[in-house]
């Protein structure tokens, strides 16, 4: 430990650059631990530099630019290097000694603790003459107030930290029945040895469910192949007038809970209990004394859905060799964060996506607001740089081990991992935890750590791209005016043919979409004589108590061409709106695409919910090409000779009803169920409130719609007219909207002045009244392009899980001719691509 003196003239220098130097309260926010516009840390070469005014760190490349935007001049620079913990006594005392929050103590994939030995000095910077001045610290002779400053960063947790949620868990929900669970008088006592429990109605002992309240012990149900129980449980609950819904798997009884199944119509899923250690009392069981036996029911869908497809999505067993550098970056999963991993390594393989956020990522990064950890298009900018460019921040030391696996890939036993170990992971992945924050900021889903839909952050990716580049196009430079809008190389136009079944009318509508959704008719299985055995195998084997060999899996295959068929083949409709008669008929609807996008983004519903609202996945192959040609599916709109409906609005004309609101409990059904308020709320009104079958109907048919996730705006009273305010009209001119926008906005939003800016950036192409273009104002391109139907795989995202709301998402992307996977930071070579298991995939239209 050594104490640095300086003399007077350097103290004179640090005394003139203290102005707006500042100690860092608790409520400020610190950024101090990763560079703003690029991956750079304190183990980067050239370390990590902190602005000791706005408590933000930049790396070396960086320095200056932030020097430019804030005029500061102060900066507290770190540079750390790892050091093992050889000893495991030492380790011990390091992790009690350091605090894991504050990014000190790091395991990556498993490796050695270390700790971080930090060198750390005071910079000030003189731009006018060039040049660095540097203080080591600790420097007892600085002004007090920059020694504060300094202890106080030191002391911050970053603000970046969150809390993590474990990768495959789901939200459990606490029972509504739990509370005030009716047990009936305790006529039994339930052994605490797993060799007594018995299934009361056919003997069986495995799969056993106590119901809590009655103390009935039954087998569960059967899954999809036969496995799993013969259903008793459920028989009783429905043999007892379905009074007493919930029940606990007795082999998952630990002191940390169980698996509890609530068999109730409104709940029927896995489900919380906070009072089970009291039912199970009840029946003679102390649940402090249990240990478990069995699989959890989350453990046994994992190995039912994951088993078969993990193993081929992540292809295990495969000599795969890791690969890294530009194109070939990682990125961390930060807790459930595979989705926006695999989603975002696809975008990036997008020419025209860098051409966007790479190219110009200097001048983005120049415009960047006062904090550019909270800019989409500073962030988009710095994760697209790293995954094209390579650019981690961080390089191995000399003398680390090479990172060649061929000895590992060739099943020779690996040495034991070092410090170095865990650099390679961040040699060759990125931490995208900024990029989250700011995608996901105020949406009720993408802004937690639960698991969610790839086709859904996808969607929602391209709205708020579309509404960045809207507001900022003039920070791309002239990558904005030479490219088109990101979103509309995905956008394309679906064609509704409606032909009214009593006038015989036809009627075609238009609606733009990002993702062509295909339904799989497993009927059209090629397989389907081999499934079937396999069935009647697994009953077999769980009708002997599963002695013997476990059979196969064996899962359906569907052509490719039959999901195309079913899209494409004439669908009856029940409810039609028919101009001609003025009412809702039957009729029969034909979908084609009435264009064709450069990038084309398919998916396969292989999710959807029973009867039972139990979230279902189909476990089904479709073997998909990497080449396709659609063009047989091109709608060309109304033909000559055709009988048109006549062009009048939908619908009867009728004096205005008064504004219908969601019925709350309606809402709340539907919340509970997994799916998101706007969706919820959008389908009470859609329903009007018609109940809880028609709007989950309605949320179902709707999943793929782009706004379905979007927050609802309340009607409009002040949109025919009203002063607004010239506070707020001043407020939107200020961020670059004319004035005839901000007043239109500000009508069209009841004079709510952060509702006028989404409605802005919504209606960016709409002409506003009576005004005029500004000059050199770049025509806005069209909504939707067009080209052939021929297209060419670039890569795909799979999904292993029972549903969309747990599992665990990988990319499969072709690389220089070799398909690469992107297991959110392991990139490596693929030698078996699994593109029968795909969920998404990206097309790219071949120039014909």
């Amino acid at each position: 430990f050594i104490i640095n003196m300086v003399d007077e003239a350097t103290l004179q220098v640090v005394r003139g650059a203290l102005r707006g130097v500042k100690v860092a309260a608790p409520h400020d926010r610190v950024l101090k631990n990763e560079c703003c516009f690029s991956f750079d840390t304190a183990e980067s070469p050239g370390g990590i530099y902190i602005n000791l005014r706005t408590f933000q760190a930049f790396g070396e490349d960086f320095l200056a630019l932030d020097q430019q935007r804030t005029k500061n001049t102060l900066y507290l620079h770190e540079k750390a290097h790892r050091v093992p913990l050889e000893e495991e006594g030492d380790a011990e005392k390091e992790a009690v000694k350091i605090r894991p929050e504050g990014g000190m103590q790091v395991s990556l994939g498993g490796g050695p603790k270390y700790r971080l030995e930090k060198k750390k000095e005071l910079v000030v910077m003189d731009p006018s003459a060039g040049s660095t001045l540097r203080v080591p610290l600790p420097c007892p002779d600085l002004p007090e107030l920059l020694l504060q400053a300094i202890a106080s960063l030191e002391a911050h947790e970053d603000s970046s930290t969150k809390d993590h949620v474990t990768e495959w868990a789901e939200e459990l929900r606490p029972s509504r029945y739990a509370e005030n669970l009716p047990q009936l008088e305790a006529s039994r006592k339930i052994s605490p040895n797993p060799k007594d429990w018995r299934c009361d109605e056919s003997g069986v002992t495995e799969n056993l469910w106590l119901n809590l309240s009655t103390g009935f012990i039954g087998s569960g149900r059967q899954n999809f192949d036969g496995s799993g129980g013969n259903g008793a449980a459920l028989r009783h609950y429905e043999a007892t007038g379905r009074k007493y819904p919930l029940v606990v798997k007795l082999g998952t009884l630990s002191p940390h809970g169980g698996d509890v199944y609530s068999y109730a119509d409104d709940e029927n899923d896995m489900v919380l209990d906070p009072y089970l250690a009291q039912h199970l009392a009840h029946w003679g069981i102390n649940m402090m004394q249990m240990e478990k036996t069995e699989k959890t029911t989350a453990e046994l869908q994992l190995e039912m859905n994951l088993n078969y497809e993990y193993s081929r999505i992540t292809e295990e067993g495969s000599k795969m060799t890791p690969l890294s550098g530009p194109g070939l970056t990682g990125l961390i999963n930060l807790g459930n964060t595979c989705y926006m991993n695999s989603v975002m390594q696809l975008l990036a393989k997008v020419p025209e996506f860098r051409s966007k956020y790479v190219d110009p990522a200097g001048e983005i990064f120049k415009s960047a607001p006062t904090d550019p950890t909270m800019d989409l298009g500073s962030q988009l900018s710095k994760v697209a740089v790293a995954l094209t460019q390579g650019r981690t921040g961080h390089t191995l030391p000399p003398d680390a081990p090479s990172t060649d696996n061929t000895d590992e890939a060739q099943g020779v036993h690996p040495p034991k991992p070092t410090a170095s170990e865990d650099l390679k992971v961040l040699t060759r992945a990125v931490r995208p935890a900024y990029f989250k924050s700011v995608i996901g900021k105020g949406h009720p889903e993408f802004s937690t750590f639960h698991q969610q839909d790839a086709v859904e952050f996808f969607q929602h990716l391209l709205n708020q791209v579309a509404r960045f580049e809207r507001a900022g196009a003039q920070r791309m430079g002239g990558a904005a005016a030479a490219t088109l809008p990101t979103p509309d190389y995905f956008s394309f136009q679906v064609q509704e043919r409606d032909q009214c079944s009593e006038s015989k009318l036809l009627r075609y509508k238009f609606q733009d979409s990002n993702v062509l959704a295909l339904g799989i008719p497993e009927e059209a299985a090629t397989n389907r004589a081999e499934v079937d055995a396999y069935k009647e195998r697994a009953q077999q084997y769980q009708a002997a108590g599963e002695t013997g060999q476990k059979p196969e899996p064996v899962i359906p295959n569907v052509p490719f061409a039959a999901c195309i068929e079913r899209f494409a083949a004439p669908e009856e409709m029940a409810d039609v709106f028919s101009p001609a008669l003025g009412c809702k008929v039957p009729a029969t609807r034909t979908t084609r695409l009435a264009s064709f996008p450069p990038y084309l983004m398919l998916s396969f519903k292989r999710y959807y919910v029973a009867e039972n609202w139990v979230p279902k996945k189909l476990e089904v192959a479709v073997d998909v090409p990497t080449r396709i040609n659609l063009e047989h599916l091109r709608g060309k709109g109304p033909q000559p000779g055709e009988a048109l409906q006549p062009d009048v609005p939908e619908g009867p004309q009728q004096a205005p009803a008064p504004a219908l609101t969601a019925d709350p409990v309606l809402v709340a059904q539907l919340a509970s169920m997994g799916f998101s308020e706007a969706a919820c709320t959008r389908a009470a009104l859609a329903v009007k409130n018609a109940g809880p079958e028609a709007a989950m109907e309605w949320v179902l048919a709707h999943m793929e719609d782009p706004d379905i996730n979007a927050p609802l705006e309340p009607a409009s009273s002040a949109a025919s007219g009203g002063a607004v305010s010239e506070e707020a009209l001043s407020t939107l001119s200020g961020m670059g909207f004319t004035s005839k926008q901000a007043e239109k906005a500000l009508k069209a939003c009841d004079g709510n002045v952060e509702r006028a800016v989404d409605w802005l950036f919504s209606h960016a192409d709409d002409p506003m009244e009576d005004e005029e273009p500004q000059q050199g104002a770049a025509q806005p391109a069209p909504a939707v392009v067009d080209g052939p139907g021929e297209y060419e795989l670039v890569g795909f995202v799979s999904h292993m899980g029972s549903n969309t709301a747990c599992g665990h998402y990988v990319a499969h992307i072709r690389v220089d001719g070799r398909w690469v996977i992107y297991n959110d930071e392991k990139v490596a070579e693929s030698e078996h691509p699994p593109l029968d298991l795909g969920y998404m995939y990206m097309f790219k239209q071949i120039d014909v």
